[in-house]
């Protein structure tokens, strides 16, 4: 047959060549394939930060002790790229007058926070509230309570704290929502029920694996299962005390409101609740996540 379709010997020379790189291609290609496979086999899918694990240090070093205190969840606040930390604020905490370099999210965990324009009323902010701040608009930033958390979150870093003299117009729009303006859905896509878990879009689009954020409500007494489908995922828990466990592993881990968990890569992992009370998980992913009742 190859004599009949290449009537000349030195085209059966260079088939016989191609077929020879060709295959050789091709065991390369499963070999790197097979190292791939092996090398994200190895790799964990999971970290978990305990909030009892946060290394703290000041949010504005500048400012020494008179700084709220920060703690790294995940990323790099002081470097380049998306980051997310949590913030520690001590009762009666005001700030002066100032900007940030960049626009920042921020979710209330526990204690009340105040973010706004230095002559606005004050808006306090309770657990569960969500809010954020633009680049360049001058705030100040208050709390009030024994115990004052925050998470914040930004697309982009540093995270830099600057005098009002540097001020500059930003086409984001200052946002506070309060627990009582949240709007809880059915999960898409999922059959309606009234005692399932709901969730709640906050920011960005859940389309075509871009960026966005949401709440995600576990009823009391719920188990079952996340399973996430995005290359990003980052969860920071802002309200109960849910119990966390990934299939593959055995240990299991009750994550106090400010603790953190991400996946790397599509798995499944497993969640429940206590009896008597609900938690509240904020969530940041570029993909199609499910939260399925056992």
């Amino acid at each position: 047959m190859i004599t009949k379709n290449f009537p000349h010997e030195k085209y059966k020379k260079v088939l016989l060549l191609a077929l020879a790189l060709f295959v050789t291609a091709l065991g390369c290609a499963q070999v790197a394939s097979q190292s791939i496979e092996s090398e994200l086999a190895a790799k964990p899918t999971s970290e978990v930060v305990l909030r009892s694990e946060v290394q703290w240090g000041p949010l504005n070093p500048a400012r020494g002790d008179q700084s709220p205190r920060a703690g790294t969840l995940w990323g790099d606040r002081t470097g380049s790229g998306p980051s997310g930390f949590l913030v520690q604020f001590v009762d009666g905490f005001s700030s002066p007058p100032h900007i940030h370099n960049i626009t920042y999210r921020g979710v209330a965990i526990s204690g009340t926070v105040h973010n706004d324009d230095p002559n606005a009323e004050k808006m306090w902010l309770p657990t569960g509230s969500f809010w954020t701040q633009p680049a360049g608009g001058v705030h100040i930033t208050a709390a009030e309570g024994s115990s004052n958390l925050a998470y914040i979150e930004i697309d982009e870093g540093p995270y830099l704290v600057l005098p009002t003299e540097e001020a500059f117009s930003s086409d984001d729009k200052p946002i506070n929502v309060d627990p009582s303006n949240i709007v809880w859905i059915d999960q898409p896509g999922m059959p309606a029920s009234a005692n399932g878990p709901k969730v709640a879009f906050l920011w960005g689009n859940p389309q075509d694996d871009q960026l966005y954020g949401s709440f995600v409500k576990l009823p009391a007494g719920f188990t079952g299962n996340i399973l996430s489908h995005g290359s990003t995922f980052h969860a920071v828990v802002i309200q109960g005390q849910p119990q966390y466990q990934v299939t593959s592993e055995t240990d299991l881990k009750t994550l106090v409101p400010g603790s953190y968990f991400s996946l790397k890569r599509e798995s499944v992992h497993q969640v429940s609740s206590k009896a008597t009370e609900e938690s509240i998980i904020y969530i940041r992913t570029n993909g199609k996540f499910d939260v399925i009742p056992a």
